[in-house]
Formats: structure tokens, C-alpha cells, sequence
């Protein structure tokens, strides 16, 4: 049985810790916030787990804004930080900031990066502001890149296409992707793209009924 209660703990200690030595170098403090940003995201999904929407949507809409607040210092091509914007803003069902967030991405470049973690922001961002045509055309520019999961890039196409047979599949398909690592992100557990996928595809009357042990209980 997964420790929850401790997850959130070590995480908001880990969070709690950074804030309180901010580094004066921009490029160490981008690190710095970018570490409390991932811890924060932690935090955030272990209260999920534990049912406390309160204090996941707290620390999740923390992570967003650490993310964002590590990008001006950040070296270029650091896509994952509006990523993880934009998911913890889903997650806690923060429309209104994951569109910022998703104009952020554009404004940024993200669809015009040569790399394919760029183009998935984009896409995602797209997606984000309802702009479908635009999200598949950038989710075909995805396929065969080793960095986005095979299941991510068909879920994105599939919800940009508005197909939810297609999408059905390709969402148990990311579920099966999560359950197969042995390695997460803060050592957390969770399906945390699937979660921000499933915001989308309800945003377009998609309702597909998922379980799994990285899956809060509805």
C-alpha cells in the first residue's frame, strides 16, 4: 500500500526547504525553483490520492506557478515546464490559468520547436484553448518520436479529432504505459497525464470510465 501521508510530507518539506534558500544566481535559482516545483507537484498528487481535493489543488496550483516562475532563467528548449504547468492546472480543473499557461507555451515558440517535446506543449497548449485543428495538426508531427509515449501522441490525436472510440483505446493504452515504469517523477506514482487528458476529453463530452492503482478514486 502506497505511503500518501508520507509522499506529501517529504514533498512539502522538500518545497518548504527551497523556498526558504533561494539561490541569488539566476541559473541556480531556476534550478532551485524548478526542484520546488516538481516537489509541490509531488505534494499535490499524493493529497489527490488521499481524496484531499483542497490541499491537491493548493500545492498542485503552487507547482504550476513555480514552473512558470522557473522559465525566465531557464535555457532555452525547457518545454517541460509549461507541460507540467498546464497538466497541474488540469488536474485541479484550473481552466482559466491552464490557458495562460497554454498561451505562455505558444508565445514561446513551442510549435515551431524542432524538438518534439516543444511540439507536444504545443499541441497540448492547442488542445488547451480549444483549438483542435491546429492540435491534430501538430500531434501528426509527433509520431515516431522516442521522447512522447506512443499512447500520449494517439490520445492528443484522437481528442484534437474529437474520436472517442479512438481515444478510449488509446487512453487505456497510456494507463497501461504508466503502470509498466518503474520510475516516476518524485518517485509519485501517478498517471498525472492521463488525469489532465481526461479534463480534455470531458471539455468535449468525451466520458471514458478508467481504473487503476495511479488513479485517484472518483
Amino acid at each position: 500500500m502506497e505511503d500518501w501521508e508520507g509522499r506529501a510530507a517529504r514533498g512539502r518539506e522538500r518545497f518548504e526547504d527551497g523556498a526558504s534558500r533561494s539561490p541569488d544566481a539566476p541559473d541556480e535559482r531556476q534550478r532551485q525553483l524548478t526542484r520546488m516545483g516538481n516537489a509541490a507537484w509531488g505534494t499535490g498528487l499524493s493529497f489527490l490520492m488521499l481524496g484531499r481535493r483542497a490541499e491537491a489543488e493548493e500545492w498542485l496550483l503552487r507547482a504550476a506557478d513555480t514552473y512558470r516562475e522557473s522559465w525566465p532563467d531557464a535555457p532555452p528548449g525547457s518545454w517541460g515546464r509549461p507541460i507540467g504547468a498546464m497538466k497541474s492546472r488540469l488536474v485541479v480543473n484550473d481552466l482559466d490559468g491552464a490557458r495562460a499557461d497554454a498561451r505562455w507555451a505558444l508565445d514561446a515558440g513551442a510549435a515551431d520547436s524542432e524538438s518534439p517535446i516543444g511540439r507536444y506543449a504545443a499541441t497540448l497548449a492547442a488542445l488547451v484553448l480549444g483549438e483542435d485543428e491546429s492540435a491534430a495538426a501538430l500531434a501528426a508531427t509527433l509520431g515516431g518520436a522516442d521522447s512522447i509515449p506512443t499512447a500520449v501522441t494517439r490520445s492528443l490525436t484522437a481528442l484534437a479529432r474529437g474520436d472517442s472510440s479512438r481515444y478510449e483505446a488509446a487512453i487505456g493504452d497510456l494507463v497501461a504505459d504508466f503502470e509498466s515504469r518503474d520510475e516516476y517523477l518524485e518517485d509519485v506514482p501517478v498517471a498525472d497525464t492521463v488525469l489532465a487528458l481526461q479534463e480534455l476529453a470531458a471539455a468535449r463530452g468525451i466520458t471514458i470510465a478508467l481504473s487503476s492503482t495511479l488513479l485517484p478514486e472518483r
